[in-house]
């Protein structure tokens, strides 16, 4: 797991979109802290650090740490829900969950594939057709998986990955549990498709061509016509 990120807040006595507005005017982005048995608190927090984040894709259920000036240690919070810019693309709010590790909570976990190089099917030209990006899983708030990892070293063409490639980590379940959902497969390149394809249809032609009928102006009995 990797090591989790650490937010500083700070309390924010304004709230309302004037309020909103004045902070991220100071350098800040609003937020709310929630969850853990306690009331809702809105937040301020440090706008290069939520960035940091949110641009190296950490900005997502995953456990991290809220530095709450005046309070003993560090909270184990979750960022649950964030607001992006319509123009510039930045967040320009974010929620917090806090969480314990008796929080459970449905999360999406990131795939990855290993073998690449190694795969016969993609070496044969193959492409890797991924059918998941994300896996949703019911984990451990402290406990989250940052990513589930699948080795497609010896796919071939034609060949998928399922879900139960892997070994969920210990209080980790799947939320579809009933089939062994694919993964990924290994397409066959559009040029071998496309010459299979010309093949059949050849072959389709052949046979269809031994049981056709006579031609306008030839005598089925392979006589000449008679013209008027």
């Amino acid at each position: 797991m990797a090591e989790a990120d650490v937010f500083y807040c700070e309390p924010r006595k304004r709230t309302g979109t004037g309020g909103a507005r004045a902070v991220r005017r100071d350098g800040w982005i609003p937020g709310v802290l929630y969850g853990g048995g306690e009331k809702p608190a809105a937040v301020r927090l440090k706008a290069n650090e939520i960035n940091k984040a949110y641009l190296s894709g950490r900005l997502r259920p995953q456990l991290a740490m809220i530095d709450v000036p005046g309070e003993d240690g560090q909270q184990p919070v979750i960022p649950r829900d964030f607001q992006i810019h319509p123009v510039k693309g930045m967040p320009i709010h974010v929620d917090f969950m806090r969480v314990d590790d008796k929080t459970r909570i449905d999360v999406e976990i990131p795939v990855r594939f290993a073998g690449e190089e190694e795969s016969p099917g993609l070496k044969r030209g193959g492409v890797l057709n991924v059918v998941r990006h994300t896996i949703d899983v019911y984990a451990p708030a402290t406990a989250i998986p940052e990513f589930f990892e699948f080795d497609i070293s010896e796919l071939d063409l034609g060949d998928a990955v399922h879900v139960s490639a892997i070994t969920m980590p210990e209080g980790v379940k799947l939320v579809t549990s009933d089939r062994d959902f694919t993964v990924a497969t290994v397409a066959a390149p559009s040029a071998v498709r496309s010459a299979a394809d010309d093949e059949d249809e050849a072959e389709e032609a052949a046979a269809d061509g031994e049981d056709a009928p006579a031609e306008d102006g030839e005598a089925e009995d392979g006589g000449e016509t008679k013209e008027d």
